[in-house]
């Protein structure tokens, strides 16, 4: 009996091309790296990450041939791009795991508020005059994205925690009263910088909903209606999660 030596030498993966991976939709990464040393918002964890064990560490503890490398995470529920539970900023809300996910998929649309700079607030006359430009209407249930464009301009700098628009009180209950049930940003909150009073958090637990912050990449998604996946991980009475961030568009 013949057996077959693994293949060991270098390839693209997956082993038959990655033409067996393409898909009848068009997929748009909004999400930014994970690492040591990223921005955080300054109430929160900073991110560590180590080497649990290297391939070679693995086959020499257990004596086997196979390796399995492995790295140990210590992150905050609110790291890089994340979605919270309305218990985040309510007590009386839902955990992250009792949340229904429908909160964090679904109709989508990105509106262009590039023209409000710190220290101005969005206000609701900026979000009317996104949507109008947009061509697009804001439909109950919707998850609407903000596109800032100051992520983007200061990430991974530490300006990314600081000086950045957001939405005042009044622009957070124009969203809530269109029944948008996801007010997403492309900055670390969507809270002013200088809003001490949270108020774009304090909207959400009035109105029992959620938001979605540190996207990226809005800009191939701007003006347009998609289908939005931030799926939050299954963590027992959790606060928010961590999510790999997704528009997808049916060409």
């Amino acid at each position: 009996m013949t057996t077959t030596e693994p293949d060991t030498t270098a390839r693209s993966y997956p082993k038959f091309g990655p033409e067996i991976m393409k898909r009848p939709v068009r997929v748009v990464d909004l999400t930014r790296e994970i690492f040591e040393g990223m921005p955080m918002w300054f109430g929160h964890q900073k991110t560590f990450i180590n080497t649990n064990q290297t391939h070679e560490q693995f086959k020499t503890t257990y004596n086997t041939h196979l390796g399995f490398e492995a790295h140990n995470l210590l992150i905050s529920e609110h790291a890089g791009t994340h979605t919270d539970a309305v218990f985040e900023y309510d007590p009386n809300g839902p955990t992250i795991d009792a949340s229904p996910l429908e909160y964090y998929y679904g109709e989508a649309i990105c509106l262009d508020l590039r023209s409000v700079k710190y220290p101005d607030y969005i206000t609701p006359a900026d979000l009317e005059a996104a949507e109008a430009a947009s061509g697009q209407q804001i439909r109950k249930g919707d998850t609407v994205l903000l596109y800032t464009g100051y992520g983007d301009s200061t990430y991974p700098d530490l300006a990314y925690t600081e000086k950045h628009t957001g939405l005042n009180r009044d622009a957070a209950i124009w969203l809530a009263e269109k029944g948008v049930v996801n007010i997403a940003v492309d900055n670390v909150a969507i809270d002013h910088a200088d809003d001490t009073d949270f108020s774009g958090h304090v909207v959400c637990g009035e109105y029992g909903i959620v938001n979605t912050e540190g996207l990226t990449n809005l800009h191939q998604v701007v003006n347009q209606r998609f289908l939005y996946f931030g799926l939050p991980l299954f963590i027992r009475k959790g606060t928010g999660s961590p999510i790999r961030a997704v528009a997808v568009f049916q060409d």
